[in-house]
Protein backbone atom coordinates (compact mmCIF):
# COMPACT_ATOMS: atom_id res chain seq x y z
CA UNK A 1 0.00 0.00 0.00
CA UNK A 2 1.36 3.20 -1.03
CA UNK A 3 1.65 6.50 1.08
CA UNK A 4 -0.81 8.29 -0.83
CA UNK A 5 -3.37 5.55 -0.53
CA UNK A 6 -2.89 4.69 2.99
CA UNK A 7 -4.86 5.75 6.15
CA UNK A 8 -3.22 8.05 8.95
CA UNK A 9 -3.32 6.83 12.20
CA UNK A 10 -5.88 9.28 14.47
CA UNK A 11 -5.24 10.15 17.50
CA UNK A 12 -7.61 12.18 20.26
CA UNK A 13 -5.96 14.40 22.36
CA UNK A 14 -8.58 14.69 24.86
CA UNK A 15 -9.20 15.91 28.60
CA UNK A 16 -12.70 17.46 29.83
CA UNK A 17 -10.38 19.73 31.91
CA UNK A 18 -8.85 22.65 31.33
CA UNK A 19 -5.34 23.77 31.18
CA UNK A 20 -4.01 20.14 31.66
CA UNK A 21 -1.75 21.02 28.32
CA UNK A 22 -3.78 19.40 25.82
CA UNK A 23 -3.34 22.25 23.15
CA UNK A 24 0.40 22.37 23.71
CA UNK A 25 0.80 18.59 23.82
CA UNK A 26 -0.95 18.49 20.51
CA UNK A 27 1.31 21.21 18.82
CA UNK A 28 4.71 19.77 19.41
CA UNK A 29 3.88 16.08 19.41
CA UNK A 30 2.77 16.85 15.91
CA UNK A 31 6.23 18.97 15.42
CA UNK A 32 7.85 16.39 16.95
CA UNK A 33 6.46 13.52 14.55
CA UNK A 34 7.10 15.93 11.62
CA UNK A 35 10.41 16.38 12.35
CA UNK A 36 10.79 12.63 11.88
CA UNK A 37 9.58 12.97 8.46
CA UNK A 38 6.18 12.03 9.11
CA UNK A 39 3.31 14.17 7.62
CA UNK A 40 0.88 15.09 10.38
CA UNK A 41 -2.32 16.94 10.66
CA UNK A 42 -3.30 19.07 13.58
CA UNK A 43 -7.59 19.36 13.64
CA UNK A 44 -8.24 21.65 16.17
CA UNK A 45 -11.36 21.10 17.52
CA UNK A 46 -11.57 23.65 20.16
CA UNK A 47 -13.27 27.15 19.67
CA UNK A 48 -10.74 28.68 21.75
CA UNK A 49 -8.64 28.17 18.58
CA UNK A 50 -5.84 27.90 20.79
CA UNK A 51 -3.83 25.07 18.72
CA UNK A 52 -4.64 27.18 15.58
CA UNK A 53 -2.55 30.42 17.13
CA UNK A 54 0.17 28.48 18.56
CA UNK A 55 0.90 27.03 14.66
CA UNK A 56 0.54 30.49 13.36
CA UNK A 57 -2.58 30.86 11.89
CA UNK A 58 -4.27 34.45 12.26
CA UNK A 59 -7.87 34.67 13.18
CA UNK A 60 -7.72 36.65 9.89
CA UNK A 61 -6.75 33.76 7.77
CA UNK A 62 -8.79 30.94 9.23
CA UNK A 63 -11.75 31.31 6.56
CA UNK A 64 -12.41 27.96 6.31
CA UNK A 65 -12.27 25.66 9.85
CA UNK A 66 -13.22 22.41 11.49
CA UNK A 67 -16.85 24.28 11.69
CA UNK A 68 -16.89 23.85 8.31
CA UNK A 69 -15.59 20.27 8.46
CA UNK A 70 -18.39 19.15 10.37
CA UNK A 71 -21.53 20.99 9.30
CA UNK A 72 -20.81 22.16 5.75
CA UNK A 73 -19.65 19.71 4.65
CA UNK A 74 -16.28 20.65 2.70
CA UNK A 75 -13.58 18.49 1.94
CA UNK A 76 -10.63 18.17 4.07
CA UNK A 77 -7.84 19.86 1.85
CA UNK A 78 -10.26 22.73 1.69
CA UNK A 79 -10.04 23.75 4.98
CA UNK A 80 -6.25 22.55 5.42
CA UNK A 81 -3.49 24.72 5.86
CA UNK A 82 0.86 25.31 6.05
CA UNK A 83 2.04 26.08 8.80
CA UNK A 84 5.42 27.49 9.89
CA UNK A 85 6.99 23.14 10.09
CA UNK A 86 7.90 21.65 7.17
CA UNK A 87 5.04 18.47 6.62
CA UNK A 88 3.02 19.73 9.51
CA UNK A 89 -0.94 20.91 8.95
CA UNK A 90 -3.74 22.25 10.40
CA UNK A 91 -7.47 22.76 10.22
CA UNK A 92 -7.99 25.90 12.25
CA UNK A 93 -10.78 26.95 14.74
CA UNK A 94 -12.51 29.67 15.47
CA UNK A 95 -15.12 30.75 17.94
CA UNK A 96 -18.26 29.64 16.01
CA UNK A 97 -17.31 26.05 16.57
CA UNK A 98 -18.74 27.03 20.05
CA UNK A 99 -22.34 26.56 18.49
CA UNK A 100 -21.64 23.71 16.28
CA UNK A 101 -22.78 21.17 19.21
CA UNK A 102 -26.17 22.67 18.97
CA UNK A 103 -26.37 22.67 15.56
CA UNK A 104 -25.26 18.98 15.01
CA UNK A 105 -27.90 17.81 17.84
CA UNK A 106 -30.66 17.45 15.00
CA UNK A 107 -28.45 15.80 12.14
CA UNK A 108 -28.50 12.23 11.12
CA UNK A 109 -25.25 10.32 12.35
CA UNK A 110 -24.40 13.08 14.46
CA UNK A 111 -21.71 11.68 15.95
CA UNK A 112 -19.89 10.33 12.54
CA UNK A 113 -19.70 13.92 11.07
CA UNK A 114 -16.02 14.64 11.69
CA UNK A 115 -15.37 10.15 10.93
CA UNK A 116 -17.09 10.75 7.45
CA UNK A 117 -14.60 13.74 6.59
CA UNK A 118 -11.64 11.31 7.51
CA UNK A 119 -12.72 8.60 6.57
CA UNK A 120 -13.04 10.06 2.70
CA UNK A 121 -10.33 12.70 2.30
CA UNK A 122 -7.76 12.04 4.61
CA UNK A 123 -5.17 9.79 2.75
CA UNK A 124 -1.64 10.45 2.43
CA UNK A 125 -1.31 11.60 6.27
CA UNK A 126 0.66 9.67 9.04
CA UNK A 127 -1.21 10.85 11.76
CA UNK A 128 -3.80 13.20 12.26
CA UNK A 129 -3.65 14.60 16.09
CA UNK A 130 -7.32 16.20 17.13
CA UNK A 131 -7.01 18.96 19.99
CA UNK A 132 -10.25 18.21 22.13
CA UNK A 133 -12.04 21.08 23.56
CA UNK A 134 -12.10 20.78 27.36
CA UNK A 135 -15.61 18.98 27.85
CA UNK A 136 -16.69 15.59 26.97
CA UNK A 137 -19.69 17.13 24.65
CA UNK A 138 -20.76 16.53 21.15
CA UNK A 139 -17.67 17.40 19.57
CA UNK A 140 -15.33 15.43 21.42
CA UNK A 141 -17.50 12.63 20.53
CA UNK A 142 -17.28 13.24 17.49
CA UNK A 143 -13.61 13.18 17.73
CA UNK A 144 -13.53 9.39 19.73
CA UNK A 145 -15.97 8.21 16.88
CA UNK A 146 -13.13 9.24 14.59
CA UNK A 147 -9.74 8.10 16.12
CA UNK A 148 -7.91 4.80 16.52
CA UNK A 149 -6.86 5.51 20.20
CA UNK A 150 -6.71 8.27 22.85
CA UNK A 151 -3.82 10.70 24.16
CA UNK A 152 -4.41 11.87 27.81
CA UNK A 153 -2.32 14.66 29.21
CA UNK A 154 -2.85 14.54 32.39
CA UNK A 155 -1.80 17.35 35.10
CA UNK A 156 0.29 16.59 38.20
CA UNK A 157 -2.46 18.23 40.67
CA UNK A 158 -5.03 16.90 43.00
CA UNK A 159 -8.07 15.70 41.23
CA UNK A 160 -6.19 14.48 38.47
CA UNK A 161 -7.50 10.49 38.81
CA UNK A 162 -10.86 11.88 39.84
CA UNK A 163 -11.17 13.52 36.33
CA UNK A 164 -9.35 10.63 34.88
CA UNK A 165 -11.53 8.25 35.95
CA UNK A 166 -14.88 9.69 34.09
CA UNK A 167 -12.94 10.36 30.86
CA UNK A 168 -12.03 6.72 31.01
CA UNK A 169 -15.35 5.65 31.31
CA UNK A 170 -16.64 8.06 28.33
CA UNK A 171 -13.94 6.45 26.09
CA UNK A 172 -15.14 3.00 27.13
CA UNK A 173 -18.97 4.13 26.39
CA UNK A 174 -17.91 4.92 23.03
CA UNK A 175 -15.94 2.18 22.18
CA UNK A 176 -19.40 0.12 23.11
CA UNK A 177 -21.71 2.51 21.62
CA UNK A 178 -19.39 4.16 18.64
CA UNK A 179 -16.23 2.77 17.71
CA UNK A 180 -15.07 -0.52 18.99
CA UNK A 181 -11.42 -0.27 18.17
CA UNK A 182 -10.78 2.92 19.96
CA UNK A 183 -8.02 2.71 22.56
CA UNK A 184 -6.00 4.58 24.86
CA UNK A 185 -2.45 5.27 23.15
CA UNK A 186 -0.69 6.57 26.33
CA UNK A 187 -1.35 8.76 29.25
CA UNK A 188 1.15 12.13 29.54
CA UNK A 189 1.62 13.55 32.77
CA UNK A 190 2.53 17.23 32.05
CA UNK A 191 3.92 20.44 33.82
CA UNK A 192 5.57 18.67 36.11
CA UNK A 193 7.97 19.60 38.90
CA UNK A 194 10.11 17.53 40.67
CA UNK A 195 10.85 19.28 43.29
CA UNK A 196 6.59 19.41 44.68
CA UNK A 197 6.54 15.89 46.75
CA UNK A 198 3.19 15.93 45.91
CA UNK A 199 3.83 15.53 42.09
CA UNK A 200 5.70 12.71 42.90
CA UNK A 201 2.43 11.24 44.98
CA UNK A 202 0.42 11.85 41.89
CA UNK A 203 2.56 10.56 39.31
CA UNK A 204 2.86 7.12 41.93
CA UNK A 205 -1.11 6.98 41.68
CA UNK A 206 -1.38 7.06 38.33
CA UNK A 207 1.29 4.90 36.88
CA UNK A 208 0.23 2.46 39.88
CA UNK A 209 -3.25 2.27 38.46
CA UNK A 210 -3.07 2.14 35.01
CA UNK A 211 0.55 0.91 34.52
CA UNK A 212 2.04 1.00 31.11
CA UNK A 213 -0.48 2.92 29.75
CA UNK A 214 1.37 5.88 31.58
CA UNK A 215 4.39 7.32 29.20
CA UNK A 216 7.88 6.84 31.01
CA UNK A 217 8.06 10.68 29.55
CA UNK A 218 6.84 13.32 31.40
CA UNK A 219 6.49 17.53 30.59
CA UNK A 220 7.62 19.95 32.76
CA UNK A 221 6.67 23.26 33.57
CA UNK A 222 8.69 25.47 31.37
CA UNK A 223 8.61 28.86 30.88
CA UNK A 224 10.05 28.81 27.35
CA UNK A 225 7.15 26.38 26.19
CA UNK A 226 4.51 29.04 27.90
CA UNK A 227 6.16 31.69 25.67
CA UNK A 228 6.12 30.41 22.78
CA UNK A 229 2.28 30.50 21.21
CA UNK A 230 2.36 34.05 21.96
CA UNK A 231 5.15 33.95 19.07
CA UNK A 232 2.67 31.79 16.69
CA UNK A 233 5.66 28.82 17.05
CA UNK A 234 5.91 25.65 18.56
CA UNK A 235 7.93 25.31 21.67
CA UNK A 236 10.13 23.07 19.79
CA UNK A 237 10.59 25.77 16.67
CA UNK A 238 10.89 28.62 19.48
CA UNK A 239 13.47 26.92 21.70
CA UNK A 240 14.09 23.45 20.91
CA UNK A 241 16.51 23.24 23.54
CA UNK A 242 14.67 24.04 26.76
CA UNK A 243 13.31 20.93 28.95
CA UNK A 244 9.92 21.19 27.61
CA UNK A 245 10.93 20.80 23.62
CA UNK A 246 13.55 18.01 25.20
CA UNK A 247 10.05 16.59 26.78
CA UNK A 248 8.05 16.11 24.03
CA UNK A 249 10.98 14.76 21.43
CA UNK A 250 11.49 11.91 23.70
CA UNK A 251 7.40 11.36 24.11
CA UNK A 252 7.22 11.42 19.87
CA UNK A 253 10.12 8.72 20.18
CA UNK A 254 7.87 6.81 22.94
CA UNK A 255 4.93 6.64 21.13
CA UNK A 256 6.54 6.41 17.68
CA UNK A 257 7.58 2.59 19.43
CA UNK A 258 4.12 2.44 20.49
CA UNK A 259 2.68 2.41 17.26
CA UNK A 260 5.21 0.27 15.71
CA UNK A 261 4.25 -2.65 18.34
CA UNK A 262 0.35 -1.77 17.33
CA UNK A 263 1.10 -2.44 14.12
CA UNK A 264 2.78 -5.72 14.44
CA UNK A 265 0.02 -6.96 16.97
CA UNK A 266 -2.79 -5.38 14.01
CA UNK A 267 -0.53 -7.36 11.32
CA UNK A 268 -0.75 -10.42 13.63
CA UNK A 269 -4.06 -10.71 14.45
Amino acid sequence: MTKQNASPRILAIVNQKGGVGKTTTAVNLATALAAVNKKVLVIDFDPQGNASTGLGIDAANRQLTSYDLVLNDIALDEATQKTVVPGLFVVPATIDLSGAEIEMVSLMRREYRLKQVLDTNAQGYDYILIDCPPSLGLLTINALAAANAVLIPLQCEFYALEGLSHLVRTIEMVRTNLNPELGIQGIVLTMYDKRNKFTEQIEQDVRGYFGDKVYTSVIPRNVRMSEAPSHGKPALIYDMRCAGSKAYIQLASELLKRERQTQKELTAA
